[in-house]
């Protein structure tokens, strides 16, 4: 098979000898991690550096050779990142290599029913039994937690100290006794989330990500990864398959997976794919020469051109504020709306209509529905804005208790 040097130039020889649609999709994830192209993005020896540029070209080459793309989820998205930057060696060694080549599923349990925006209020408890924790609680918005093998999990250690103190991170064994997942239906008619309920479940203090009691800090380093996510920092080809053991994809043929949308109107990010869909609309319809929707056009196109250069300013090290993670979350908010806007101008009253009768096919009542929903997940854009305000500009936080407050001490929500 022919060999991949350190630049991306040479990934579709290699996708030409490797990619095999009857081949499992376990053959085929374990084929691009062995050749560290599950996400190349990643430093050595679990990727290769590249640039979100050349991730996003080898993506495109994926794609356009009908192959099936990585694992994706949670795992890849914010565990591996996570994991990397805070985890014992010991610790990166059995669970990387597992999310690289999709043989686990992973899930988020952050926020909880008091605890969403003011996340350091969570109530989950881990109290120590010898060398396990045993853990009480409830999750909520836990995506992908019906397929998860793992969860990252932050829980409250120390009710004695702070409440953004008292905190520990944990990779959390989902298939356990004590453990219940309950899908959530949203108004779009899936269950993307999902709520958890921990009843004397457990976890190995080897398990342990980061110091105990140093959960926070670990939490914002995938707060921040989840951030720049959702505000397109990611570069990889889709995947219908579900890493992990629990939807049974991965002894199936990789290539009844591999079905990407060529419009690029999916997903929680809004794509060059997306802004080119809409002006192939606004032709179909009529409605290019219309100067409202050539404006919106052309300021979405900018938004997302813009949101590509900042990407790759943060991915070069040369961001400057610190806040870019935060920008890019609220300016992704901006570009759905703007979407669902011009979507909607163009279609007219046929935006409503779903069904066999959609005239788009579905694709912008899918927008029309789901679209609030990122400005809510992963922070919302107020929060968002607060973060940037306090920390970036340096503007006084808002009134309340000393941050030096045994957590048992605050007001619950």
């Amino acid at each position: 098979m022919t060999a991949i040097d350190a630049a991306p130039a040479d990934t579709g020889a290699w996708l030409e000898q490797a990619w095999d649609p009857g081949m499992t999709v376990r053959e085929w994830w374990r084929l691009l991690a062995d050749a560290r192209l599950s996400n190349p993005m990643l430093p050595e020896p679990w990727g290769r550096g590249w640039s979100r540029a050349e991730a996003a070209a080898f993506a495109s080459e994926v794609v356009r050779r009908g192959a099936l793309g990585p694992p994706a989820g949670i795992g890849m998205m914010l565990a591996v990142p996570t994991i990397l930057a805070h985890g014992s060696e010991d610790v990166i060694q059995r669970y990387v290599p597992r999310i690289l080549d999709g043989q686990h599923g992973w899930c988020q349990l952050f926020s909880e029913p008091g605890a969403g925006s003011d996340l350091a209020g969570l109530q989950t408890r881990a109290q120590r039994d010898g060398d396990e924790w045993v853990v009480n609680g409830q999750k909520l918005w836990t995506s992908g937690g019906q397929w998860a093998d793992y969860g990252i999990l932050i829980a409250r250690t120390d009710p004695d100290q702070p409440k953004h103190r008292g905190l520990t991170y944990f990779a959390f064994p989902m298939r356990q006794p004590g453990v219940e997942v309950r899908p959530l239906r949203e108004m779009t008619g899936r269950a993307m989330f999902n709520e958890v309920f921990m009843g004397d479940a457990r976890v190995a203090d080897a398990d342990m990500i980061g110091d105990y009691n140093d959960g926070w800090r670990v939490a914002n380093t995938t707060l921040m990864v989840e951030r720049a996510g959702i505000g397109g920092a990611n570069a990889a080809a889709p995947s219908a398959a579900i890493a992990g053991t629990v939807a049974g994809h991965l002894d199936q043929p990789a290539g009844r997976f591999a079905k990407p949308n060529p419009g690029g109107t999916g997903g929680t990010a809004v794509s060059r794919g997306k802004v080119r869909w809409l002006a192939e609309l606004a032709r179909e319809r009529g409605r290019s020469d219309d100067p409202v929707v050539r404006d919106g056009l052309a300021r979405l196109h900018s938004l997302v051109e813009i949101t590509t250069w900042h990407m790759g300013r943060m991915k070069s090290g040369n961001a400057a504020t610190g806040g870019e993670g935060n920008l890019a979350k609220i300016r992704n908010s901006q570009m759905l709306a703007l979407a669902l806007e011009l979507g909607c101008t163009i279609v007219g009253p046929g935006a409503t209509v779903t069904g066999p009768d959609s005239p788009t096919g579905g694709e912008l009542q899918e927008l029309n529905l789901f679209s609030p929903a990122p400005s809510i997940y992963g922070g919302t854009d107020q929060v968002q804005r607060n973060i940037i305000g306090e920390r970036v500009l340096g503007l006084p936080k808002e009134p309340g208790p000393s941050k030096d407050t045994p957590f048992r001490e605050l007001l619950k929500n």
